[in-house]
């Protein structure tokens, strides 16, 4: 722990000992998780509870133990529900995040999207900045690793638009395999060879307005699938276009995608350049649009690191374990 500490004193009205059993977990292991993760001593008697650590780590840690007692009325906590929220107020607190700049984004253009299913919020800054971007540009770019939710908020993007008219459909596009899209070897009809692929955004779409809903839209070609290679010759206007795993994109795909946005459209590239799987020696085509449109008017971008990673906390580890490795390499 560093030097200088404070301590931060809480008490959680109602003394309810089930609940109280409920925010601590099996043998204190939620207090555990926070402990390791904020870095802060946690001591307990009833229900009154001590935080000590770094300013703003103390601060924070009471917080979340506050914001975890208000939930225990209504679910059962676990690990994986006390970690999304440590990310979610870890992401949102400059002082744990010294490295980042979030000036740009106000504290009062905090993005919400109200599906029919449920209430999306971007978590920390990053994720609201790159949600407004989404909003307020023709093209968005989104990158970064696994877990940052790049593509699930531009699939609730899509779904707000769609929903409040602003476009007419949504199509899902991805880079099948590599450059040639070989697809004849699968069994079925072109969205059943599809279909895998674009897995995680049907996933996000179920999600938020219903399987049953998104199989009409698919029906009545409200929302389209698309291999990247059937792109080519068409035009798309008021549509919202997301194209996911755009690492593995060349330069070629990439340009021909790029220039498929019609009038009224807007488009979302999402990608992990750490993980390209294109032939060895052949530029990813996400990395060549970084460097070509990374000044041009109406474009922007939004670049994400393993500090953003909201899925489970090994997942974020992980990710940093193998970029440390990558620059040690």
């Amino acid at each position: 722990m560093n030097a200088v500490q404070i301590s931060r004193d809480v008490v959680l009205e109602p003394a309810d000992n089930n609940r109280l059993a409920n925010l601590c977990g099996q043998f204190d292991e939620h207090l555990r998780q926070i402990e390791r993760r904020l870095d802060v001593e946690i001591a307990s008697r009833g229900n009154r509870f001590r935080v000590t650590g770094r300013p703003g780590a103390a601060e924070v840690g009471g917080d979340v133990l506050l914001a975890l007692f208000s939930m225990t009325d209504q679910e059962r906590l676990d690990p994986e529900r006390v970690h999304m929220m440590l990310q979610e107020s870890f992401m949102e607190n400059a002082e744990l995040r010294p490295d980042d700049d979030v000036s740009e984004v106000a504290n009062d253009d905090v993005i919400s999207i109200q599906t029919r299913r449920k209430l999306i919020r971007p978590r920390g800054a990053n994720q609201t900045a790159y949600m407004r971007r989404i909003r307020d540009h023709d093209l968005a770019f989104g990158i970064g690793p696994a877990g940052t939710g790049k593509t699930y908020l531009a699939v609730a993007s899509a779904v707000d638009a769609l929903e409040s008219e602003q476009v007419r459909r949504i199509v899902l596009v991805r880079p099948a395999v590599e450059a040639g899209e070989r697809l004849g070897f699968l069994p079925g009809d072109l969205s059943q060879k599809v279909d895998p692929y674009l897995r995680p955004m049907y996933d996000a779409l179920y999600d938020m307005i219903g399987a049953e809903r998104v199989t009409q839209l698919i029906d009545r070609n409200v929302i389209e699938v698309a291999p990247l290679a059937f792109m080519r010759g068409r035009s798309l206007n008021e549509s919202v276009v997301i194209l996911d795993e755009a690492q593995n994109t060349s330069i070629e795909q990439m340009k021909m995608f790029l220039t498929r946005i019609g009038f009224g459209s807007r488009a979302v590239v999402t990608g992990d350049i750490t993980q390209i799987d294109l032939p060895s020696g052949q530029m990813s085509g996400l990395k060549n649009a970084a460097d070509v449109l990374k000044d041009v008017n109406g474009v922007s971008f939004t670049y994400f690191s393993p500090k953003d990673v909201v899925r489970h906390e090994l997942v974020q580890r992980i990710v940093e374990a193998y970029e440390k490795d990558d620059r040690s390499g």
